[in-house]
């Protein structure tokens, strides 16, 4: 399929192999009225890592916080369309949003640690939602996977907040990790870190991934193209009254999208002609 076949579809590769998390057919997203984001149709597969690229206001981050309905807390914001996760509409009246956000759990652009302990940033969200199981071992284990336990497990009852930016950041993936999600979100989680945390927190990914789904939003093609198995391209067009809304242009496998992009608006932007 190509830009051209239809218009409301961007050029998609195939998905042959992983069972699909998330299922996104003719997504619209509205801010106070205003059409902000057009059209979607996309397909994440699972275990793999998906990155978002484009230019600024193109939609990357609306999209993101579609999938686990973080748009709700936005006053104004409306979404149409359908979108499946594992086969149920998250949409629908009848599903939890609180419930679907521990399945679902999202990383924010600039770490966020709770004021409280780093053993406490870890234990809270599950000692809150009922978990029965041992609180040290969870906290260990959590701490664990994100690949910070070696450097903070001497001092776990010491401040989150007084961790250096890329093990903050790292903590609050643990904690992420802690609430036994099945998709991981992440807003731009490396923007505001120094090249040896970013490459730290790009390899935990790659880790990851072993074990979850993980959306990544970025402005950094290079690091896309370093992590990411799939690659989605957004763009802004002008409608009607003169007002940029975002559209998803093209997604494919990161290397063909990268090589060989469908699109001649993907090209130039990988191409550094725009953006």
């Amino acid at each position: 399929m190509t830009q051209n076949d239809n218009k409301s579809k961007p050029s998609n590769g195939t998905i042959t192999q992983a069972r699909t998390v998330f299922d996104v057919e003719g997504l619209k997203v509205y801010y106070s009225g205003f059409l902000a984001l057009l059209d979607v149709y996309i397909k994440i597969p699972e275990q793999q890592i998906v990155a978002f690229i484009g230019p600024s206001g193109c939609g990357k981050s609306t999209l993101l916080r579609c999938f686990n309905r973080m748009n709700d807390l936005i006053p104004g914001a409306k979404v149409e369309g359908r979108l499946n996760y594992r086969d149920r509409n998250i949409y629908d009246p009848k599903i939890n949003s609180v419930k679907l956000r521990r399945q679902v759990g999202m990383v924010f652009q600039r770490p966020n640690p709770f004021p409280k302990s780093i053993y406490e940033n870890i234990a809270f969200g599950p000692r809150s939602n009922g978990y029965k199981g041992n609180l040290d071992e969870l906290v260990e284990d959590s701490l664990r996977r994100a690949a910070i336990w070696d450097e903070v497990k001497d001092k776990l009852k010491g401040k989150g907040t007084a961790l250096s930016g890329g093990q903050q950041q790292r903590l609050c993936i643990a904690r992420a990790i802690a609430m036994k999600p099945d998709v991981l979100l992440m807003d731009e989680p490396c923007s505001a870190l120094d090249p040896i945390s970013t490459r730290q927190v790009e390899e935990l990914c790659l880790e990851l991934k072993q074990q979850y789904t993980i959306i990544m939003v970025t402005h950094n093609m290079q690091q896309a193209s370093r992590v990411a198995d799939w690659t989605a391209f957004f763009n802004t067009e002008i409608d009607e009254h003169g007002k940029r809304r975002g559209k998803l242009v093209e997604f494919n496998p990161t290397v063909q999208l990268f090589s060989s992009p469908n699109t001649r608006e993907a090209e130039e932007y990988i191409s550094g002609r725009f953006g």
